[in-house]
């Protein structure tokens, strides 16, 4: 706004950044980046620790020390710094670059999504401290949405509901530049919103319909999807199961209730163990851990919080047949890529956002089922898997059973 024109960059990952960073500097014109100032710091603190020389070398020696047994778009996204905590400003001169410039004179800023929450709870919380320069964004990128959603989409909404408001102090801003529709609080219709991810989800749709406000209009672009189905290798039944949801606000508790009633009497009682429930949120995870504690189940968690220590326990218990049932999140499988043992029957509480999870894990089963539940509300996530077409005959037709082989 008034103190600078200002483009936001929010990335999930700080080697994602440093892609991000470098391919700026490499485009920009040889004339405006003579001199890139802090680039070493840069290197050290956003890349692999090492100085820019080396970088090629190393990231050609750490390619090749990479474990097999993760998949590809693991060790693309999980294969630098994976610090989730930073912000960066970014100044250009007419003869150089300026790394790790001061926000309230950066030309741009790239940072987290928990690296821009610290700086505005500490704005909240001390009155010398305050996060202005946020008033002056003319340009939002949001990249890798896909992945800041299993971060913590609510630090995006708090974020942009920050953006373009009335500074607290002038920082030495000359007021007859201001123009008058910034002074009217009109400046979130003028900023341009651009999010980029691999898959839309009603967090990404909210924040387009509710924070994009731009007076030009706005595009969004969706895709039609083919499924993943086909990359199931086994012979296994797919078992998809529809329960009915009035409204996207009851879906969650009636996908409980459909467990509670129709799914766990089944399972109860099994002799076999090797269950596995893969649970897309930890709310939901909550939830049916704590129904399963009440009615005495043999169950063991794996979630995105559970120590190390209770993994390892967890994992064996499961395979020797110890505990019969496993809580297994998204979460988890996003940030570990656990392989299981001893899955037998598989149900899938809730669909996974990411496509690629469900030939994962159901390529994992031991066993020749496995149940999906799901509801007309989880169109988003069914039509990434079992693809777009399909997806609509499910949500409308009058079976409320599904099988795929």
């Amino acid at each position: 706004m008034c103190l600078a024109h200002v483009v936001l960059i929010i990335l999930p990952l700080a080697s994602v950044a440093f892609r991000v960073v470098k391919r700026l500097i490499d485009l920009t014109p040889p004339k405006y980046k003579s001199n890139v100032e802090e680039r070493e710091r840069f290197y050290r603190e956003f890349g692999a620790g090492v100085s820019e020389d080396r970088e090629d070398e190393d990231a050609v020696e750490s390619s090749e020390s990479k474990k097999i047994s993760k998949p590809s778009d693991f060790q693309a996204l999980f294969g630098g710094n994976n610090n989730d905590h930073f912000m960066l400003g970014i100044k250009f001169t007419r003869r150089s670059i300026k790394l790790y410039g001061d926000f309230y004179s950066s030309d741009m800023i790239v940072a987290s999504p928990l690296g821009l929450i610290t700086k505005i709870g500490e704005a909240e919380m001390f009155k010398e401290k305050n996060v202005d320069y946020l008033s002056s964004i003319e340009v939002l990128i949001v990249d890798h949405a896909d992945v800041i959603l299993m971060q913590n989409w609510s630090h995006v909404n708090t974020i942009v509901e920050q953006l373009n408001r009335i500074p607290c102090e002038q920082h030495g801003t000359d007021i007859m530049r201001i123009r008058q529709w910034y002074l009217d609080g009109q400046a979130p219709f003028y900023r341009q919103s651009i999010i980029l991810s691999s898959h839309i989800n009603p967090d990404i749709n909210g924040l387009f319909n509710h924070h994009c406000l731009n007076h030009e209009g706005k595009v969004k672009l969706a895709s039609e999807y083919k499924g993943v189905l086909p990359k199931v290798v086994l012979q296994i039944r797919q078992i998809y199961e529809r329960f009915d949801a009035k409204t996207a606000e009851d879906a969650d508790d009636a996908r409980f209730d459909y467990f509670t009633k129709k799914v766990f009497p089944k399972i109860k009682d099994s002799i076999q163990g090797g269950i596995m429930l893969f649970i897309s949120s930890y709310f939901e995870f909550i939830q049916v851990r704590n129904f399963l504690k009440s009615q005495e189940a043999s169950c063991c968690l794996l979630g995105e919080y559970t120590e190390q220590s209770d993994i390892s326990r967890a994992r064996v218990w499961f395979f020797n047949g110890t505990k019969k049932i496993m809580l297994y999140t998204e979460r988890a499988h996003f940030y570990h890529r656990y392989k299981i043992r001893g899955m037998q029957n598989l149900i899938i509480y809730s669909l996974p956002e990411r496509k690629e999870f469900y030939p994962e894990v159901v390529n994992m089963l031991q066993g020749s089922a496995c149940t999906v539940l799901f509801s007309r509300f989880d169109q988003l996530r069914l039509e990434r898997i079992v693809g777009t077409a399909a997806a609509k005959r499910m949500i409308t037709s009058d079976k409320g059973v599904f099988v795929f082989c």
